[in-house]
């Protein structure tokens, strides 16, 4: 009887996630030790939330409102209740907030780092678990906490290095976008569906322009595959005056008395004024005076009445950090890169769990976007890391093994990076092919012949290759045995620092002169 091989079991990565590599963690390390330190400066404490939450804890607030609980990932406890994976961090933290109401002191100003999940068709650029960095103000229910925000912004973004003029910082308020619905019939409860349909249009409008929201906000619209969009259905005049918003580039576009908010544009002059707007305007023009008396001019906070931010929960001032430089998308056109973060006011998120009015408002970093523009902008060093020293092993016995291993601590305890081989030491060779391959700066070795004499040979691995291009002759490179030193063994940790010293500055020289190239 023949035997049936067992099947393999085939590796495979799910859809919409990634394995990150030692560089991207780095990378993402010092970019959020930047975030932090901005937001520590501005007196803000960490917290963190756990990934799971209490499905109903999430709400009607989840990504998909079509379908109770679509858009998140979701298990049944033993006590049979839903927990869903956090799919932001805001939503998390309101239930922290809540829980401790009594403990903690208000205004309660804090920052989060951690993953989100999202239960949604991946694509590129476009992936089911991604990190957020947010910093929160609740108990706060001044404007004053939003100016601060935007302000934090701005110099996060300094602070990872994007210059002034690359980035801005835009604000809006929905309380003007709201009262401009209440103005075209949408003010009603009954039509929160619709107001979330014109919301999502409008935020379309960087992707889609002019034409494109108009579509959407009509009849519908249908993309290049053919899949059809239902529209909000709106009056002609109700699309005209949302399309000159959008066109706006700031608020004095729109308003001609900003004593008696008397619009000036023809479709937007058809409605009446209200209150909401009026407040939302107020709001607009005190966040303007107070980050521009803090010297944040309009080149890097502006007020710009095209913002939207989609999530239901916002209900003040609204705020998106953009990025201005231009990029090549996957279909080949340059664009801008747009959008790293945004956040805004959330003034009910605590109330339904407490009852009581608590405003909040805050602001979240896509950190693996914004990862990604730092490295379009050369922010992000690839080389901030060397690799460790490499003590290999010529002999195998418990002694020998003794001797490698205290080589080794002694180097880390000196702050150098150090690894002793822990492959097949019988193979030499093996050891200096894994020494190349992991970029070792040097090699230690010590055989019988150099532990008789009481020293050690130091190979320098980056000289060594460099060499190894300039000389072809065997003869020449056994006799002048390139980049190699013998040193007594006490003097093993000392020498180690100087050539890593020397390699640095090689390093140094190097990059001055491909600068200047």
């Amino acid at each position: 009887m023949a035997k049936t091989k067992p099947n393999k079991l085939k590796a495979r990565l799910p859809r919409g996630f990634v394995d990150r590599s030692a560089a991207d963690i780095r990378a993402t390390d010092a970019m959020l030790a930047k975030i932090r330190g901005v937001y520590e400066a501005y007196g803000f404490d960490p917290v963190e939330t756990p990934a799971f939450e209490y499905t109903d804890c999430l709400g009607k607030f989840l990504p998909d409102t079509d379908r109770p609980n679509a858009g998140v990932f979701s298990v049944q406890d033993d006590d049979e209740q839903w927990m869903s994976l956090r799919y932001d961090l805001t939503a998390p933290l309101a239930r922290h907030v809540s829980e401790n109401i009594n403990e903690i002191q208000l205004p309660f100003r804090s920052y989060r780092a951690g993953w989100v999940f999202r239960n949604e068709k991946p694509g590129p650029g476009r992936f089911r678990q991604f990190m957020q960095f947010d910093a929160d103000t609740v108990g706060a229910p001044g404007v004053q906490a939003d100016a601060e925000m935007c302000m934090m912004m701005a110099d996060t973004m300094e602070a990872l290095g994007i210059p002034r003029g690359q980035y801005i910082i835009r604000v809006n308020n929905r309380k003007v976008l709201d009262g401009v619905m209440a103005a075209i019939g949408l003010g009603d409860p009954e039509d929160a569906e619709r107001r979330l349909t014109v919301l999502r249009a409008m935020d379309k409008y960087d992707k889609f322009g002019s034409e494109g929201v108009r579509l959407l906000l009509g009849a519908g619209r249908k993309d290049e595959s053919g899949d059809f969009t239902k529209g909000a259905n709106l009056s002609a005049t109700a699309i005209d005056a949302i399309i000159e918003i959008l066109e706006a580039s700031a608020i004095d576009d729109l308003i001609d008395d900003r004593n008696d908010l008397t619009f000036k544009t023809a479709a937007l002059s058809t409605l009446a004024i209200n209150e909401e707007f009026e407040a939302g305007f107020s709001e607009l023009k005190l966040i303007s005076d107070l980050v521009t008396s803090a010297g944040y001019k309009a080149d890097r906070i502006s007020v710009d009445p095209s913002v939207v931010r989609g999530l239901e929960y916002y209900t003040g001032p609204v705020y998106e950090a953009e990025l201005l430089f231009d990029v090549t998308n996957e279909k080949g056109e340059v664009v801008q890169f747009g959008s790293v973060g945004g956040g805004g006011r959330y003034d009910g998120l605590v109330k339904r769990f407490t009852g009581r009015d608590v405003p909040a408002t805050g602001f979240s970093i896509g950190v693996s976007r914004l990862m990604t523009a730092l490295k379009n902008l050369g922010k992000l060093r690839d080389d901030a890391v060397l690799a460790p020293v490499l003590v290999t092993v010529m002999d195998g016995d418990t002694a020998s093994l003794a001797r490698y291993q205290k080589m080794t601590q002694d180097l880390r305890a000196a702050g150098i990076r150090a690894e002793m081989y822990q492959g097949n030491w019988k193979k030499f060779g093996n050891q200096l092919k894994y020494a190349d391959r992991r970029d070792c700066p040097l090699a230690i070795i010590q055989g019988g012949d150099e532990r008789a004499e009481g020293v050690v040979q130091i190979k320098d691995l980056i000289e060594g290759k460099r060499l190894s291009g300039e000389i072809t002759d065997n003869v020449t490179w056994r006799e002048s045995r390139p980049a190699q030193i013998s040193v007594p063994e006490a003097e093993l940790v000392e020498t180690v620092k100087r050539m890593l010293a020397e390699q640095a500055d090689d390093r140094a020289k190097s990059g001055t002169e491909g600068a200047g190239a």
